[in-house]
């Protein structure tokens, strides 16, 4: 098996770098410099070259507020570079693996989304994610995977818990949303059960993340806990840091589909994360 993957500077690709390469399984990881998926020609012409049977999409516009100004750029890598590799996998026969989010939600109901639920999402960039998702389900048909992921973290620089790290170093206090609640998701997590369905066959649309769901704020808790790290933590409404992009409130989904096709049951996201975070040396 070849596996061509996308977006090879992002935290997720790297993490299938480090899992692929540990694996001794053939891959080709090519950043945006390299292949810009926006560009059909280049992307048609380097599946083509390199005839993967498996593409992972990792590319993707995830400035949430950013889409709001500038949400041409959000459209033109989440639903047209994603539409362009579509076609390209549907022409020349490779399956796609692409991520999605939480946020194609709008967070009014009573208990954990699945698959089956309607769609609503409240900003521009989950708009953009969600148009992805519709093109890939038009061209292919079949043969493709849609994981929507949420709350994204592992190693790098972008995401949550690097930034709590970062906030801790300037301040005391930190006030963190109380009324923001989804599922922490790390990367490894994701590549993880990511091979383990594509092993079995799978394809379609599933939701993608550990047991359970917290808010912003008891995760802050739990990671500086587990950091080592002593600072007083303050719960607010997320309506107070005036983001341009309006976010759900509870957008934390249901792993029930995927667990029963892997046949296995999920760890919790507390479990996991605990596990991340004992297991490297972040720089607090």
């Amino acid at each position: 098996m070849k596996i061509l993957i996308t977006g090879a500077r992002g935290q997720l690709a790297r993490e299938f770098i480090k899992e692929l390469k540990k694996r001794d399984i053939e891959f080709v990881a090519l950043s945006r410099e390299e292949l810009d998926i926006i560009n059909f020609d280049k992307v048609y012409s380097t599946i083509k070259q390199i005839s993967p049977d498996v593409v992972i999409n990792c590319s993707a516009y995830n400035n949430v507020d950013g889409a709001e100004t500038d949400f041409t750029k959000a459209y033109m890598v989440n639903a047209l570079g994603v539409y362009n590799l579509a076609i390209a996998c549907k022409e020349l026969n490779a399956k796609l693996i692409h991520y999605s989010t939480d946020y194609v939600f709008d967070g009014t109901k009573q208990g954990l989304y699945n698959e089956e639920d309607q769609p609503n999402p409240l900003n521009q960039y989950a708009k953009s994610k969600l148009l992805g998702e519709e093109l890939i389900r038009q061209v292919m048909e079949k043969d493709f995977l849609i994981f929507r992921v949420s709350w994204v973290y592992g190693e790098g620089t972008q995401n949550f818990i690097y930034k709590l790290t970062q906030w801790a170093k300037d301040k005391d206090v930190l006030t963190i949303a109380f009324n923001e609640v989804s599922v922490p998701t790390y990367t490894g997590f994701i590549v993880e059960k990511t091979l383990k369905a594509l092993d079995k066959g799978l394809s379609g649309l599933y939701h993608l993340v550990p047991r359970g769901y917290t808010s912003r704020y008891e995760w802050a808790k739990l990671a500086l806990r587990l950091l080592g790290i002593n600072k007083v933590l303050i719960p607010v409404q997320k309506e107070i840091f005036n983001f341009l992009a309006k976010r759900p409130d509870f957008s934390a989904m249901s792993c029930a589909k995927i667990e029963k096709e892997l046949g296995e049951a999920f760890a919790e996201w507390n479990e996991v994360c605990k596990n991340f975070v004992i297991s490297r040396e972040i720089s607090v």
